[in-house]
């Protein structure tokens, strides 16, 4: 692994842990915390699919460029498990970035804490081997 892509992965890591962070802190009246979390959300999977696409170039020669594709065959390579979750993932972030509907974002808020930043915990814990 490059040290540019070990980089990416030590952010992507310290991405994670402040989304779980978020996560945990209780929701106020102004809804700051629901807010701050989806945009952690979005940016941890940012930095998740950059760090798969540079990992599947590395060690697989798979040049893929859109989120989408980089999922796919990431999966098809085993580097996550799970491409249903992952694909309602990326909706989410989809939806997020791209209209603000309060219903909306306390259902992404939901899917968040209940279960998307446990999962990309283990994601994160299954695909990079320190080296």
């Amino acid at each position: 692994m490059t040290e540019e892509t070990k980089l990416v992965f030590d952010q992507l890591e310290k991405a994670i842990t402040r989304l779980e962070q978020a996560v945990q802190r209780p929701v106020s009246s102004d809804r700051l915390e629901i807010d701050g979390t989806i945009q952690r959300f979005e940016f941890t999977i940012e930095l998740f699919w950059k760090a798969l696409k540079k990992k599947l170039f590395e060690e697989y020669g798979v040049e893929v460029h859109a989120p989408k594709q980089v999922l796919q065959q990431a999966y098809v390579n085993k580097l996550i498990y799970n491409e249903t979750v992952w694909l309602s993932m990326l909706t989410d972030r989809n939806l997020t970035s791209h209209t603000y509907k309060q219903s909306l974002a306390d259902q992404i808020y939901k899917n968040i804490k209940e279960s998307y930043s446990t999962f990309l915990r283990q994601e994160f814990e299954k695909c990079y081997v320190k080296k």
